[in-house]
């Protein structure tokens, strides 16, 4: 979903700095997982030509660049594109920035030239800069400080280089120079100074990731529905591999088409809104104020409609599943989850399993329908809400249509088509939507 690059000079660190991102995302955020990968790549013929182009410098300047350029945009769209699709974020040591402060300002080449020859590569959505002084720098390559960190071996830099370099790195990525088209849209976090304790390198490091992380920026590269759809498609192909859970009457939640329970999608949703306010009314004193009002709101329609394509889970299982778009707190799960089981009785709780401390959770039959209506509805979740908020006297039933005459949520709409598609209709005996009279149809359970 995001591609992060390490940018700094040889021997600054950015083999430690990639580690250490590599394992706070891991670690702390629900990405699908975390690759970390390099540029020049050692272990592809074109990232080797560009090595052996520094090594023997035979080639011209334009040439140096150009094979960068092609071993980068070959590795942005055959190797780094489809793990972001896949919700997976990409470290990369070493990423487009690199050709521009190597080859546009310390070669001379220009800006402008170098980010053309690489117009076509992704844009790294964040980049962290790591700065060192070059005598210490170089000092740690001499020695070996960094040997257990960094691959890099094919040729060492003069100091004076690597002053210029450094000079490099701060004219472009301090803003004292204009960064181009279309490298301008990234974010750039840095200096991170790494000339102290290896300890204080890494806080710094860890905060500022966090504080990126944390902000939920749109990634540059991808778009968040892809990301979504194709995580739905393997939550569900996964979840029909799983099997019965024996002694333990947890049968997996989909194996059947008609997963509306023969109800129309605005029934569903009615019921289970109804179901939680008559909670949130008659226990008013025992609800705690975590508990949001809405049933569409971001924490219960994750839990609820991850659950749903699961066929039991424990709360990492299910945080897991959730990925960096549905992504609930761990803290926060365990709030709504004690809430759905204890409160609206929606779920099945055990913790049966040896070994297992931890409870394990499946919805119950009965609440499939919103489960699965949850995923299918998730990018319209806001405007429905809203509408129920303005029109408290008009039926449920009539808002999709009056969200789609509004001609304010085209990209939305569309894209719960494109769910419906992979989730199924819900109902044998409908189709799937093909457009948007399909989608009203559907909605008020028209054939």
């Amino acid at each position: 979903m995001y591609l992060i690059s390490v940018e700094g000079g040889d021997g600054s660190g950015k083999g430690l700095a990639t580690k250490v991102i590599a394992e706070v995302i891991d670690k702390e955020f629900t990405f699908t997982s975390v690759e970390v990968t390099g540029e020049p790549r050692r272990d592809h013929p074109l990232g080797r030509l560009a090595i052996n182009s520094v090594r023997t410098k035979t080639m011209t300047p334009e040439g140096e660049a150009g094979l960068f350029a092609a071993d980068r945009v070959d590795h942005s769209h055959g190797w780094i594109l489809p793990r972001l699709e896949d919700g997976k974020v990409v470290v990369s040591e070493r990423n487009v920035h690199s050709s521009l402060v190597y080859q546009g300002i310390v070669g001379g080449l220009g800006l402008e030239k170098v980010s053309h020859m690489n117009s076509a590569a992704l844009v790294p959505d964040l980049c962290v800069w790591v700065d060192c002084d070059p005598d210490l720098a170089l000092n740690r390559i001499r020695t070996g400080t960094l040997r257990a960190h960094s691959e890099k071996e094919e040729y060492f830099e003069t100091s004076s280089l690597q002053k210029e370099i450094r000079s490099g790195y701060h004219s472009l990525l301090s803003g004292q120079l204009e960064m181009p088209i279309p490298f301008d849209m990234g974010a750039i976090i840095g200096p991170v100074l790494n000339e102290g304790s290896e300890e204080d390198f890494k806080n710094q490091l860890r905060l500022r990731i966090r504080r990126f992380l944390n902000s939920r920026p749109n990634p540059i590269n991808v778009k968040l529905e892809i990301v979504e759809q194709n995580l739905i498609r393997k939550l569900l192909v996964k979840s029909k591999g799983q099997t019965t859970l024996v002694g333990l009457g947890m049968e997996p939640n989909n194996t059947r088409e008609n997963w509306l329970d023969g109800k129309k999608p605005w029934q569903v949703l009615k019921h289970a809104q109804k179901q939680h306010d008559y909670i949130l009314s008659n226990f008013e004193g025992n609800i705690s104020p975590y508990v949001p009002k809405s049933i569409l709101s971001h924490s219960i329609s994750s839990i609820v409609g991850t659950l749903s394509v699961l066929a039991n889970a424990d709360v990492g299982e299910l945080r897991s599943a959730q990925g960096p778009i549905r992504a609930v707190s761990e803290s926060h799960c365990h709030k709504i989850i004690r809430y759905l089981n204890d409160d609206l009785d929606w779920l099945h709780q055990h913790r049966s399993l040896i070994g297992r401390d931890t409870a394990r959770n499946q919805i119950k039959e009965q609440v499939l329908p919103f489960g699965y209506l949850s995923l299918a509805i998730w990018p319209l979740r806001k405007a429905i809400k809203s509408w129920i908020v303005k029109n408290p006297n008009t039926h449920i039933r009539f808002c999709i249509g009056q969200i789609i005459r509004s001609n304010k949520y085209s990209v939305d709409v569309n894209s719960c088509i494109q769910r419906i598609k992979i989730l199924g209709s819900g109902n044998s005996s409908i189709k799937s939507p093909f457009d948007e009279n399909d989608l009203i149809r559907w909605w008020q359970g028209k054939n």
